[in-house]
């Protein structure tokens, strides 16, 4: 049986320092992490936390890796072509996080002297940091006492304050972040989550708030956080055109603007209710429509996709058309569709 649940006003003095002795013996080892006793370096930290979004920490290691190295600050991200940045961030989702990584660099150099400003109101006036962001780099960079609340502190605190209310959750938070030790805190949180507070069979037993999680006391964990049900996501279809001439195939830079902008991709029609057919194809040509199909999931919708292929000549290509070898198309940074697409051709 649980312990008796302190109160609530005796609850944010309980979880601060249980929470920071699990967290001593038990942080993970994470790429962009400064160790024990090192200062974490902001760009990093930002870096980490931008790349993080909807995106999982198996997934992004390595892609941070090679990011880090080819890119190492401010000033060199700031330099960069940001044809070159999106190739780089092609396949982990929401592309306007990457023009937008180029943009707070920019204004990084430009405006502060090539460092970040330490405040959670400074932050958030620069390009792409919001507020989940901007109390992410206070505390876990600056050691601010800023609370920081993802999925994985939401459903931490979601539970310990048996909370069915979403908008209850940041208030409740704030109520838990120390003064001292916030960037420990704030990753504690988020590693608690991410292990022993799962979405699904947590491992309370091994919880250093369990006694002091109302949920625990009350038996229904998972119950926590509620969520609302998802409405049903619409499905669009398109055509994606397979323009081959000798070893190359014809590929687009997309509109700076909109979903995938300014990415390179393979050329396509529009994407609405009903199958566009052959609408919109890079060039005149003896299409022929192949019998693969690719189905893409975006956050709002559905994309069901047919593949056309011809052969044409370069003349006929649209105005700045890009002509890349397919034998390193991978090289490319399609977006995960485009990748999809030229994968279910059964060339590359």
């Amino acid at each position: 049986m649980a312990a008796k649940l302190p109160s609530a006003p005796s609850l944010s003095g309980f979880v601060a320092p249980a929470l920071l002795r699990w967290y001593d013996a038990h942080r993970r080892t994470l790429p962009w992490r400064a160790g024990p006793g090192e200062r974490a370096d902001p760009y990093r930290v930002w870096l980490s936390e931008v790349m993080l979004q909807q995106t999982t920490v198996a997934t992004v290691g390595p892609r941070f890796a090679a990011w880090v190295a080819r890119w190492p600050d401010f000033a060199s991200l700031a330099r960069a072509d940001e044809a070159d940045v999106m190739a780089a961030w092609a396949g982990l989702g929401y592309y306007a996080r990457a023009r937008n990584l180029v943009a707070c660099a920019r204004a990084v150099v430009a405006e502060h002297g090539g460092e970040f400003p330490r405040s959670e109101t400074e932050l958030r006036v620069l390009p792409g940091i919001g507020d989940y962001t901007a109390a992410a780099i206070a505390a876990i960079a600056f050691d601010e006492p800023a609370t920081v609340v993802d999925a994985n502190v939401e459903r931490v605190v979601a539970r310990l304050f048996r909370l069915a209310d979403k908008a209850a959750i940041r208030p409740a938070a704030a109520t838990l972040t120390p003064a001292v030790r916030a960037g420990d805190f704030a990753q504690a949180m988020m590693d608690l989550g991410a292990t022993i507070c799962s979405p699904r069979a947590p491992k309370c037993l091994l919880c250093p708030l369990r006694d002091g999680c109302a949920a625990y006391a009350a038996g229904d964990q998972e119950a926590y956080p509620v969520k609302p049900a998802k409405a049903a996501k619409p499905t669009r279809h398109g055509t994606i055109f397979w323009a081959r001439n000798g070893g190359d195939v014809l590929l687009v830079r997309r509109p700076p603007k909109g979903l995938l902008g300014g990415m390179r991709a393979l050329p396509t029609g529009p994407w609405s209710a009903e199958p566009p057919g052959l609408a919109d194809a890079p060039a005149r040509a003896d299409w022929r429509l192949l019998p693969a199909t690719v189905e893409h999931v975006f956050t709002h919708f559905r994309l069901q996709l047919v593949l056309a292929t011809a052969t044409i000549d370069r003349h006929a290509a649209p105005d700045g058309a890009i002509w890349w070898p397919i034998e390193s198309l991978g090289e490319a940074g399609l977006p995960t569709v485009f990748a999809k697409a030229a994968s279910a051709t059964g060339e590359p």
